[in-house]
């Protein structure tokens, strides 16, 4: 319970981020600016304050038709391998549905990266590996000194494409800019998170600047598809492994889609996927898409006749919490979707569950990312029966995003 009591703590008053020498966030500063994720301070308030609206029902709603488009050619990339009665690694193409999701959320932006030709759209190529090379270097103390990292041939390449996206972020949005003279929004099919950062105004009248937007953009970028993808991935291996559990989730999809006007899953179909809701729940919990956190305390935390100084790096291990026998029982490695019934619900600790962090820094975008997972795991449980890949073993690999070793292999059977 001692984990408990931290997190009400520290999530309480939005404590900020290490980005001090050796901080892990520090080291993606060139890529992602002091955005959402890494900002603090005034700078964090006004920002959460401002794009806040960007995630409000209205403005998510018309995103299930991206959701549904995309996952549609993930079913037809799918839909390969089950022809061919062969395993896939899940997280590959799961991983290339939601940046696709995401890239054109953010700011409509379509690169056919679920292409079946195989070909990396240069942009993907470059945010996969600006991540790559971020988590390298966390893991390799000598290379934070910015002196020696960025004369290496890593730190060379991470800048370069950083360079490479702040160039393609600031072109579409001098193109929006110049659209937003003559185009009427409403007449959009929906908006997307630039059109929402470029008209946003504080309560003096102040708009982001061309800096802070792109920070933002590019936040949502890396923050809206590894850990959407990590979190789909999970579940579906998870439900591989329990048959029942997959037949009563496509009984209740099948159902909704059955009583729907447009045989889609749409807005108002979302609150009656109850069970499919339980399953997700329980594998961000099970599984973990981001295992910790990090912040620094503004103020000394005195807990059990301890006190931790002020300024101290502090790391949340929401795995640990996710699998507190104290919590979640003994059986807390098995996959009991029940967990989150609406009667085990009230009686859940309110910082027991963290799958978006908590308090004012909690995800802004939680929402969107449950919303995106309800439509691509429906329309994929729709279409096709998943087991499990036998001959390959599954691993947890916790670094920034939970993946797994040596990757997720399922074989897909179409229904």
């Amino acid at each position: 319970m001692k984990r408990i009591l931290i997190y009400s703590y520290s999530f309480q008053y939005g404590d900020p981020k290490p980005v001090g020498f050796g901080g892990v966030y520090r080291h993606a500063l060139p890529w992602l600016g002091e955005g959402l994720l890494i900002a603090g301070g005034k700078k964090w308030a006004r920002s959460r304050r401002l794009l806040t609206p960007a995630f409000h029902f209205d403005i998510l709603k018309p995103y299930i038709g991206v959701y549904r488009e995309c996952a549609s050619l993930l079913e037809e990339n799918v839909q390969k391998f089950a022809k061919e009665e062969r395993s896939f690694e899940v997280f590959s193409q799961v991983c290339l549905c939601t940046l696709d999701i995401i890239l054109r959320c953010a700011f409509s932006y379509e690169t056919n990266c679920q292409a079946e030709s195989g070909e990396v759209h240069p942009y993907v190529k470059a945010v996969n590996e600006i991540a790559e090379l971020w988590f390298y270097r966390n893991r390799t103390p000598w290379l934070y000194p910015d002196l020696v990292y960025y004369n290496t041939e890593d730190g060379k390449r991470f800048l370069k494409n950083c360079k490479y996206v702040h160039d393609v972020a600031t072109g579409v949005m001098r193109k929006r800019r110049e659209d937003l003279e003559t185009l009427d929004l409403t007449s959009k099919r929906y908006l997307d998170f630039l059109d929402i950062l470029l008209t946003a105004k504080d309560e003096n009248g102040v708009g982001l600047s061309d800096e802070e937007i792109r920070n933002e953009v590019d936040t949502f970028l890396f923050e809206g598809h590894d850990t959407t993808a990590s979190a789909i991935s999970w579940i579906l291996y998870s439900l591989a492994q329990h048959p029942t559990h997959q037949i009563e989730c496509q009984k209740e999809i099948d159902q909704a889609i059955s009583e729907s006007e447009d045989g889609e899953i749409g807005w108002e179909d979302l609150g009656k996927l109850s069970f499919l809701t339980q399953c997700i729940k329980e594998g961000m919990r099970l599984h973990c898409p981001v295992p910790f956190i990090a912040r620094v305390n503004p103020s000394p935390i005195s807990m059990e006749g301890y006190t931790i100084p002020a300024g101290t790096n502090l790391v949340a291990n929401i795995w640990c919490l996710h699998h507190n026998p104290a919590v979640w029982g003994q059986d807390h490695m098995e996959y009991k979707p029940d967990r989150f019934s609406k009667e085990n619900l009230v009686k859940l600790d309110s910082f027991a569950f963290l799958p978006f962090s908590a308090g004012p820094r909690n995800c802004i975008g939680q929402h969107f990312a449950l919303n995106e997972e309800k439509i691509v795991l429906a329309k994929l449980l729709h279409r096709f029966s998943f087991s499990l890949d036998k001959d390959h073993k599954v691993e947890h690999n916790a670094v920034a995003v939970m993946r797994a070793l040596e990757g997720i292999r399922l074989y897909a059977k179409e229904r």
